[in-house]
């Protein structure tokens, strides 16, 4: 059960090949999240948006999909 208290919420925008130390920036951040006790973490990938252009922007089923199972 959760206890009330302070909640912090913090959203980290990536490129999706982004790297540190020649491993996924990804994985960089949720090992560091994970060995300083942070209680959840969450990574999501966005497939359509668009910005203050309003020019959408979108990934096709097969570009999905073929980064689901990469390392």
């Amino acid at each position: 059960m959760l206890s009330a208290g302070k909640a912090v919420k913090v959203s980290i925008y990536l490129s999706e090949g982004s790297t540190h130390h020649g491993s996924r920036l990804t994985t960089s951040i949720l090992d560091f999240l994970f060995y300083r006790g942070v209680s959840a973490q969450t990574v999501l990938k966005g497939i359509a948006g668009f910005g203050a252009d309003h020019h959408m922007h979108s990934a096709s089923i097969v570009e999905i999909s073929d980064h689901l199972l990469q390392d």
